[in-house]
């Protein structure tokens, strides 16, 4: 018996070593083959030369491929290796990728490069996302209240979509009906409705369309603000328990206020659409001062300042009686021969920004403009902002100017492409932040 299974092992490692030995030129060969080695492999022991060979090609993964070697060990005299290494082994090179340019080793190992969005040059942002988004896509829909339709149609048209249709009307005693007039089942839905002017009017009709939109089955919601709401906390768990889904705000008074939310906000900033414009104007550099109309705002002037030029900083210390009624103490900076830019994120009465204005103008500023996010323009604002006081005043159209509100120092400018971007990033989860750096 011992004598059968030694001849049985020699007859194996001598046919291993012949297979092998091909692969060497014939003057090289000196494995000496025994009249064994020509006998036909008895069919029990050639799972074990499979074993053998697998084992080979695992430790040497070129052997796995026969066009690149033609004296491969199992294709001789022109055979197809057996097939249980074919469907093995020859699948693992079925993927191939085509490479721009070569790899590059690190410590002996190749290195992928891999693009993302900190790697990404921001030039490249929006054409990235047109070449991944479907702009044309039905599955996002953009509605409007009837706070800033023009705002909305903006957006609309900056993202190549119509507006949804909805039908919004008041019933004699005033209660808001909102009744949809395409499906939005499955659909992201953006609603566009600030809270300005009548603030609970536009708040009770978005929390309607908020709740009409999720009765109707749609996948996610996402509320568009203009401003923040006095009762910050208390709006933001209506707006969580009528079904919205996510918050899109526009320059909040208080950033604070994104924590009184349970759901995600995007907190964008309307400074790049102001710096645009006023860059523009080509004002020298050693010229600008950026003054903040009270303490509270000197983080919000400082950022807008860094950005302008890094001009230099001016603040404006106020006392506070009352409510819409504000007293100027104190001018800490130098203003005198320069052009002064007031920076606050809403106007409201214009009563620190006027009362702002006329101290300027006494520490011998050149010229003041203003720049605001939301006008709310409140009586008496009209007044006091087209006085003189001011060479212009600049704000933005997240709240619409109405024609009564119109004074010949007033320039509106448009955050459509600025919202439109930001929603467009949203629905490609892609990154907000990167826009204003």
């Amino acid at each position: 018996m011992a004598t059968v299974e030694g001849k049985r092992r020699e007859w194996l490692r001598i046919r291993w070593k012949s297979s092998v030995s091909d692969t060497k030129p014939p003057h090289k060969q000196t494995i000496q083959q025994s009249s064994l080695a020509t006998q036909p492999l008895p069919r029990r022991h050639r799972p074990l030369l499979y074993t053998m060979a697998a084992s080979l090609a695992l430790r040497f993964p070129s052997l796995s491929s026969p066009a690149k070697s033609p004296q491969h060990p199992f294709v001789r005299n022109g055979t197809s290796p057996p097939r249980i290494l074919r469907s093995r082994f020859c699948s693992m090179n079925g993927v191939k990728c085509n490479l721009d340019e070569p790899y590059k080793l690190v410590n002996g190992r190749p290195s992928v490069p891999i693009l993302d969005e900190k790697s990404l040059p921001n030039f490249l942002h929006s054409k990235r996302l047109e070449n991944s988004i479907n702009r044309s896509d039905t599955r996002i829909k953009l509605f409007s209240g009837t706070a800033n339709p023009a705002l909305a149609q903006e957006i609309a048209w900056y993202m190549g979509l119509e507006l949804g249709k909805v039908n919004i009307k008041r019933f004699a005693d005033g209660e808001i009906y909102v009744q949809l007039q395409e499906s939005v089942r499955g659909s992201y839905v953006y609603i566009v409705q600030p809270t300005c002017p009548p603030a609970n009017e536009n708040l009770m009709e978005l929390l309607v369309m908020i709740d009409a939109c999720r009765r109707a089955s749609a996948k996610n919601i996402t509320a568009t603000q203009g401003r923040e709401s006095i009762a910050a906390k208390l709006v933001a768990n209506l707006i969580t328990e009528a079904g919205a889904d996510r918050v899109l705000a526009c320059d909040l008074h208080s950033g604070q206020s994104m924590g009184y939310f349970d759901i995600p906000v995007d907190h964008v900033y309307c400074q790049p659409v102001v710096l645009d414009y006023l860059a523009s104007k080509s004002f020298a550099s050693n010229d600008l001062v950026v003054v903040s109309p009270d303490v509270g705002g000197v983080a919000r002037a400082r950022a807008f300042a860094k950005k302008l030029s890094d001009a230099p900083l001016a603040i404006v210390d106020k006392r506070r009686q009352g409510h819409n009624v504000a007293e100027v103490m104190n001018l800490i900076g130098d203003v005198r021969g320069k052009v002064a830019v007031m920076v606050d994120d809403m106007i409201d009465t214009a009563g620190t920004i006027a009362k702002g204005a006329v101290l300027l103008h006494e520490e011998g500023a050149r010229e003041v403009y203003a720049c605001c996010t939301h006008a709310v323009f409140s009586p008496p604002a009209i007044e006091k902002l087209s006085s003189g006081l001011f060479q212009e005043v600049i704000v933005t159209n997240t709240i619409p100017a109405s024609e009564k509100n119109n004074f010949p120092q007033l320039t509106v400018l448009s955050t459509a492409n600025l919202l439109g971007e930001t929603i467009w990033r949203i629905h490609d989860d892609s990154s907000v932040s990167s826009i204003f750096q």
